[in-house]
């Protein structure tokens, strides 16, 4: 499983060290720069109203770094920050048409801005590093809340380029990314008109409302909500509570791969076989965070953590004793459910989205790879 995941959690305030997002890939070994084009397609914004930033950890060294579009990497520095106290690693877009820039190997995310700079900032991190605070749109206080911005993210390695749009932290701006390589693939791609149609339909849903930002500026995952004070802490209760109900007198079993683990709640926990560790009853904030009680980490626990988070957020795990379920019809249907990402996947082409962290079970996450990349796209499409 990739580890999109591993993203979640202190990202607001803190500077964060991007994890790779690699998995083994087979082709060619990649080159050390790839083309990268931005196609602006919003057809509200103009070229000169869009800032890019390539952001993340240099691989060789572990160490946090930028680029410039130019395929060279950069270590930060905490000189790096100017006199308001912020860096500016902005690259600006082409007058018109596409821009063509480059990615050197690392690990980390392209940010866009449209309208104003992002501010980013230098601090030294526990470690004595320099490290990098990243925009916090769901966060009031924080300087980039009121700009119009969002992300993708990607490792680019000797292994090939695995890569993904998320919604994880929040929606904002339609981006897709076509990686071109051993194969087309494309992934990401909002439907005509589906903007507006995730503001309307968030909107439509009263616990979910309030996490809808300013004028159609951005909407905030919900697990961000509940700590901003804008959602419901016990969203989730009942149905947890229902779960925890039912295997209290009926067996679920996870498969992952070839091996099936058997679990059933006893002394309220969830106990499992076969060297699965027991799980605490989780929280809401857990099921939306997918951590806390269903943190993932090493085999066998790590998967089974992380079918169950899915469960969770699709509102599948009272119902079918046998995870993982894959009928995506399947998904979202219970009153109480994460209707954020059910909203999020019902507006994408192919119905793939990263709605929380661990939407790659049963790959409904928007993410692509491929071993031997010519070429990647980020495209800014239509409102």
């Amino acid at each position: 499983m990739i580890t999109r995941r591993s993203f979640l959690g202190g990202l607001s305030a803190a500077f964060v060290a991007l994890p790779a997002l690699s998995r083994t890939a087979l082709g060619a070994p990649a080159a050390t720069t790839l083309p990268l084009s931005v196609v602006n397609s919003t057809g509200r914004y103009a070229n000169n109203a869009i800032w890019v930033y390539i952001v993340g950890t240099d691989l060789a060294t572990g160490n946090q770094a930028y680029s410039r579009g130019d395929g060279v990497l950069t270590p930060i520095a905490s000189s790096d920050n100017g006199p308001d106290g912020y860096t500016d690693y902005s690259i600006p877009l082409q007058g018109s048409g596409t821009t063509a820039l480059s990615l050197p190997n690392m690990s980390g995310r392209i940010y866009f801005a449209i309208g104003e700079k992002l501010k980013f900032k230098v601090v030294v991190a526990g470690d004595g590093r320099p490290g990098l605070q990243y925009p916090a749109g769901w966060v009031s206080t924080d300087p980039n809340y009121n700009i119009l911005h969002d992300f993708v993210e990607f490792t680019f390695n000797a292994s090939g380029m695995f890569c993904n749009t998320t919604m994880v932290d929040q929606f904002s701006l339609p981006l897709a990314i076509q990686l071109d390589g051993a194969q087309s693939q494309s992934t990401g791609n909002v439907t005509a008109g589906g903007r507006d149609r995730i503001f309307s339909a968030i909107a439509a849903e009263p616990e979910f409302a309030r996490l809808a930002v300013g004028d159609k500026l951005r909407v905030i995952a919900p697990g961000h909500g509940i700590e901003a004070g804008l959602f419901s802490s016990t969203y989730y209760d009942s149905y947890i509570n229902d779960v925890w109900n039912q295997y209290a007198g009926t067996n679920l079993t996870v498969k992952i791969d070839a091996t099936t683990y058997t679990g059933r709640v006893s002394g309220g926990s969830l106990v499992f076989d076969g060297g699965v560790r027991s799980f605490a009853k989780p929280s809401t904030l857990d099921v939306f965070y997918c951590n806390g009680a269903l943190s993932a980490g090493a085999a066998p626990s790590g998967p089974v953590a992380a079918i169950l988070g899915a469960a969770f957020n699709r509102s599948t795990l009272r119902d079918y004793a046998s995870q993982p379920t894959t009928n995506a019809s399947t998904f979202y249907q219970q009153s109480v459910t994460n209707h954020y990402s059910r909203i999020l996947h019902a507006n994408t082409s192919n119905g793939k989205a990263y709605g929380f962290p661990f939407d790659d079970v049963a790959d409904f996450a928007a993410y692509i790879q491929d071993g031997a990349p010519r070429t990647a796209t980020v495209t800014l499409a239509a409102f």
